[in-house]
């Protein structure tokens, strides 16, 4: 990719030959570019963060270590802080925290593979042979309805989150939705819509003034679950020139529980033919998911996916824009669009829970509200010693 000064992601010398039109005889690319991993979250899993425990070198009980990412030429990956649903309301900025510690630890501790990076420019962990290290927060739940733990997220290195499984982007508190999303447009944080409804997605498409990802969906047309795009959204998205990243897990390839890596790009080639190749990334979701097909098993196989694209006569500038070049033009797009943050508060009515305090609103504060209370329950015990 011929963008001066890009550091992600960057693919080079892809050529190819067929034998008798069928079968690709050589293929040589130096690196491919970032996918959704969740690979932080088994280390919380399996080791509770504690990498003094672990050894990314010869972990074999993942999809993903050091030697299968180097097999598979990743030059750099978005690594997902991903805590579940059920913290919601109760420690999930805490838990988010923890798990963007760790990928910065994780960054210290193999510091000749990985490299933290926090933008779209810069040359210096590809002309290290190293690979970039970039943090995406998945679920709206980290937030915790939030403005500006948002911001902080993001300067903590967050380049994109997924603003679904939270009540800012729920079916049930749409007016919730423009806000958040302009703030990221504001931030230069890339807006995910992996995660939401169908419904949430047109009106995230309709708010946003800067293009959106789908970081790991795959194509309704081909397996109608849910967690794919329609068709509709698809030529959506190509409006605004945002990317939708194929994912690998069985269950969203074939709607079963078994799948092949030709089965994967079937999704490739629908979504090439509703909107065009200009669109389409690679999304993965290794170590976020118990099934993958055959063929894909591990992040080492990224090379054997593109090798099947080329045999569909996918052209080599189409393959490279679906391993990098689709996904670096939202990045710089969206970072085009960074301006000064708001200061904006949601309205406490509308985020308010049993464990959330109300101090720096225009309401009473819970502690008044709990010692008025507590003033209640004595009188009401002083009257019932009387009878």
């Amino acid at each position: 990719i011929t963008h001066e000064g890009v550091l992600w992601p960057k693919v080079r010398n892809l050529c190819w030959k067929r034998d008798t039109g069928t079968s690709v005889r050589r293929l040589h690319f130096d690196l491919s570019p970032c996918r959704h991993n969740d690979l932080p979250w088994q280390l919380r899993s399996k080791f509770n963060n504690q990498l003094n425990n672990v050894d990314l070198n010869t972990l074999n009980s993942t999809h993903t270590n050091i030697p299968k990412i180097k097999a598979g030429r990743l030059a750099a990956q978005f690594w997902a802080a991903y805590v579940p649903c059920d913290t919601q309301n109760k420690d999930a900025v805490r838990q988010t925290l923890e798990q963007i510690d760790v990928i910065h630890r994780m960054c210290e501790k193999y510091p000749e593979d990985f490299m933290f990076a926090t933008s779209s420019r810069g040359q210096q962990a590809f002309t290290q042979n190293k690979m970039a290290s970039l943090i995406g927060v998945e679920g709206g739940h980290s937030m915790d309805s939030s403005l500006a733990t948002l911001r902080t997220l993001y300067q903590l290195g967050v380049l994109g989150t997924a603003p679904a499984l939270h009540p800012l982007v729920s079916p049930c508190s749409p007016g919730l939705i423009p806000p958040v999303i302009k703030e990221m447009n504001r931030l230069g944080m890339m807006v995910d819509l992996a995660h939401v409804s169908e419904r949430v997605m047109k009106q995230v498409l309709n708010v946003s003034e800067a293009p959106v990802i789908f970081s790991h969906s795959s194509a309704y047309g081909v397996c109608p679950h849910k967690r794919n795009v329609p068709d509709d959204i698809l030529k959506l998205v190509k409006e605004k020139e945002g990317v939708v990243m194929v994912n690998f897990y069985n269950d969203y390839v074939t709607c079963s529980d078994k799948a092949n890596l030709s089965q994967v790009a079937d999704h490739f080639d629908h979504i090439k033919k509703v909107a065009g190749a200009s669109i389409i990334g690679f999304g993965g979701d290794y170590d976020g998911v118990e099934r993958v097909p055959e063929g894909l098993e591990n992040v080492s196989k990224y090379p054997a996916l593109v090798a099947e694209l080329l045999r569909r006569n996918w052209t080599n500038e189409e393959v490279q824009m679906a391993l990098g070049k689709n996904l670096l033009r939202v990045f710089e797009k969206v970072e085009q669009h960074q301006a000064v943050p708001s200061d904006v508060l949601i309205p406490y009515e509308r985020v308010k829970n049993t464990c959330r305090t109300s101090y720096g609103y225009d309401v009473p504060s819970s502690g008044g509200d709990l010692l008025a209370l507590s003033h209640l329950l004595l009188v009401l015990c002083a009257l019932l010693s009387l009878l």
